[in-house]
């Protein structure tokens, strides 16, 4: 099989090279083409990416005008996916194991899947980024979303995206390039309402450095919970009890404060849900037998806020309406060019 990889950048130079080298090598394995597609990058990532090109036959750089991952993708199947039978995804801001798309494309042959997802373990390099990929690792952070550090394969509803059949990602439109968030989900539920199959590879597995910084976390999980917003109006069975815990919470929590001077007990739903972040920071102590893990509490207040916020402010904010069958149009070429543009 013939791969098209896609990595979407914005400002990495720090990482792309690193990246590009581990998905190729030395050298390209044959029959595989990498599209760096660069949002309007101001850090050096552009020239990095010509440099790269010069370099290594199989990469090309795509300028996505557009800026965000969703089009990125989209517009290089659009430019580039002729003769290719499958499209892997991937992130400038993540680490790959070796041989990473080859196993991709080695699972697809031998599930018969149309889509292959991969756990996404996240790594800190030190202080609070290591705590908050603690976080991210555990149910603390995740409510126990499989492709989250998870361990079993199987086929599955959603998960970090990787590998696609080709035909399959342009049959079912391709991303919606009006998602700056959760357009991997969404594409999901639209892929398999059509009959497509997702497989998890639990063996196959991508590193994630997170946010290093509360303020960018907050940011980041305001941005994840406005995008499941859009999804689950779209897509109404996608939502999950975890997700919806956390804004049934934030509005709880915050009612309970509001009246807790008339019914003072009901201020005991905000420090059980503390109670309940500090034995989850707890926990995280005696695992990775650090002390600094104690601001695992804060960490998750944080992401869980954040996320919720984010979902109950999309609700208000942006009128979805439920995705139908009849509605699916193909992702085709874009107007006035051809492949290989």
């Amino acid at each position: 099989m013939r791969a098209l990889i896609v990595v979407p950048t914005l400002n990495e130079a720090e990482h792309l090279e690193g990246v590009v080298h581990q998905l190729l090598g030395d050298a390209a394995p044959a029959g595989v083409r990498l599209v760096i597609a660069d949002g309007g990058s101001t850090d050096g990532t552009v020239a990095l990416a010509e440099r790269l090109a010069r370099q290594h036959p199989a990469v090309t750089l795509l300028h996505n005008r557009a800026r965000v991952q969703s089009a990125a993708v989209n517009h290089a199947v659009q430019r580039h996916g002729q003769g290719f039978d499958v499209l892997i995804r991937c992130d400038a801001h993540a680490a790959y194991p070796p041989a990473f798309c080859a196993r991709l494309v080695e699972t697809l042959e031998r599930t018969g899947a149309d889509a292959v997802v991969v756990p996404l373990d996240s790594t800190g390099d030190a202080g609070l980024q290591r705590v908050v990929g603690w976080v991210c690792n555990s149910r603390l952070g995740t409510g126990g979303a499989a492709h989250r550090a998870g361990r079993a394969s199987g086929f599955v509803d959603h998960g970090h995206h990787a590998a696609f059949r080709l035909e399959t990602f342009r049959r079912c439109g391709g991303y919606d390039e009006t998602f700056t968030h959760n357009e991997d989900a969404e594409f999901d539920c639209r892929q398999r309402a059509l009959g497509a199959k997702v497989y998890l590879d639990a063996e196959i597995r991508v590193l994630y450095r997170p946010r290093a910084s509360l303020g960018a976390l907050y940011h980041q999980y305001f941005n994840y919970g406005g995008g499941r917003s859009r999804t689950v109006r779209r897509h109404p069975r996608s939502l999950r009890l975890r997700q919806a815990v956390l804004p049934a919470n934030l509005v709880g929590m915050g009612l309970a404060l509001a009246l807790s001077p008339a019914l003072p007990l009901l201020a005991l739903w905000p420090l059980a849900y503390l109670g309940a972040l500090g034995l989850g920071a707890t926990g995280l102590v005696l695992r990775h037998r650090s002390l600094r893990a104690a601001q695992a509490a804060p960490v998750a207040l944080v992401m869980h806020t954040a996320w919720a916020a984010g979902f109950l402010y999309g609700l208000a904010a942006r009128r979805e309406r439920p995705w139908r069958r009849e509605r699916a149009t193909p992702l085709g070429l874009p107007q006035g060019s051809g492949e290989g543009a």
